[in-house]
């Protein structure tokens, strides 16, 4: 077994992390503009990313449990390790939940999602104000957890690296070298 991912399971973790943190930017910025038509271009192209952000995470889950990740260090802790497969199941979990969230959100409030203004999305839900607003709340409480839950992945990585100086984080660094 390799001590690093494969070029594919660092190409979509990469491009996630880009799309990811534009994503949450837009986001915040765009929740207290005024009402305008800037605004609402913003909001589609939030949806759009979203929408995108959804699928990619699915190709994501499929390229990782048909190709195992490699190992930890067996020098880690057993704690550490648990808790580093902890970490990286909630990533997961939240790359889901969120644009569900957003996909009911929507819904809800009576806003269908056009993917790229071309193909429509099903509403998943009936027009509600009320729960409209309430998974608003949940989205915005999602996407907090999911930068905490990042920012807590950036920190062992960099932990990994200057610290333990183990290979945690150069696994998964772009190479020249062909891989798979």
């Amino acid at each position: 077994m390799t001590n690093r991912y494969t070029a594919t399971a660092k190409g979509l973790h990469w491009l996630m992390a880009i799309l990811l943190f534009g994503l949450i930017g837009l986001g915040f910025y765009m929740h207290d503009l005024p009402l305008s038509p800037t605004k609402l271009q913003l909001y589609s192209w939030h949806k759009w990313a979203g929408v995108t952000a959804f699928l990619l995470v699915w190709l994501r889950l499929f390229w990782r449990v048909t190709h195992r990740p490699p190992e930890l260090p067996a020098s880690m802790p057993k704690l550490m390790q648990l808790a580093a497969h902890a970490g990286h199941l909630m990533l997961y979990l939240l790359m889901l939940a969120i644009p569900l969230s957003g996909w009911l959100m929507s819904s809800a409030k009576g806003f269908q999602t056009v993917w790229f203004g071309v193909l429509p999305i099903p509403d998943l839900l009936a027009k509600n104000k009320e729960l409209g607003d309430l998974l608003q709340t949940v989205h915005m409480s999602l996407n907090l957890l999911f930068v905490a839950v990042i920012a807590g992945h950036i920190g062992a990585a960099l932990k990994h690296h200057f610290i333990d100086k183990d290979d945690i984080l150069t696994r998964m660094l772009p190479k020249h070298a062909k891989e798979n």
